[in-house]
């Protein structure tokens, strides 16, 4: 084996501190998981899987084919057709891996909620980096003598970072708009 293949990747350390971040906010995530809570976890991870089914068909057609045959083999039957012990059975189990997988989205809807957040943030703060960037480079343009002194309007209004709040207020105003404007008849209708 050569050395670079028993040697993980070296990351540079703003990306290696970023996927240790995520992992923590991951790590805290489930770790602030109640005990039944992780409990649904694993049933839904156990549910989740293909030979669940298997093992569902398999105890289905045993509990369906022991009922037909148990009178030929003189034996008592306990559910006969239309096996309405196993409809109530089919449809109880049912209901709680429909509970189940329901209460494990929450919490993963949670952790999802939680990375929107961190995104939106970073994205904020890029914005807000990105805009005094843009203020630094203007200002070192107006301060070399080597460089013609002109106004940039383009330059002036990147170097303003983005109101979140204005900008929320003009995605609601638009997503109305187009609301309104899907609203209408096309033209010539």
């Amino acid at each position: 084996m050569t050395e670079s293949a028993d040697k993980p990747p070296i990351l540079p350390p703003h990306i290696d501190e970023t996927v240790r971040a995520i992992a923590k906010l991951h790590a805290a995530h489930h770790r602030g998981a109640t005990p039944s809570e992780r409990a649904a976890d694993r049933l839904t991870a156990l549910v989740g899987q293909p030979r669940f089914i298997g093992v569902l068909t398999l105890l289905a057609g045993g509990w369906i084919a022991f009922n037909l045959a148990a009178p030929r083999l003189g034996l008592g039957v306990f559910d006969p057709p239309p096996f309405n012990g196993l409809a109530t059975i089919a449809s109880l189990l049912g209901v709680y891996v429909t509970v189940l997988i329901l209460s494990t989205q929450r919490r993963e809807s949670a952790l999802a909620q939680l990375r929107e957040q961190l995104t939106l943030e970073l994205a904020i703060l890029g914005d807000q980096k990105s805009a005094k960037t843009i203020q630094l480079l203007e200002e070192i343009r107006r301060d070399n003598p080597l460089l013609p002194n002109r106004h940039d309007a383009e330059a002036h209004a990147m170097s303003t970072p983005a109101d979140p709040t204005s900008v929320f207020e003009a995605i609601k105003e638009t997503h109305a708009e187009a609301e309104i404007l899907s609203d209408l008849p096309p033209p010539g209708a």
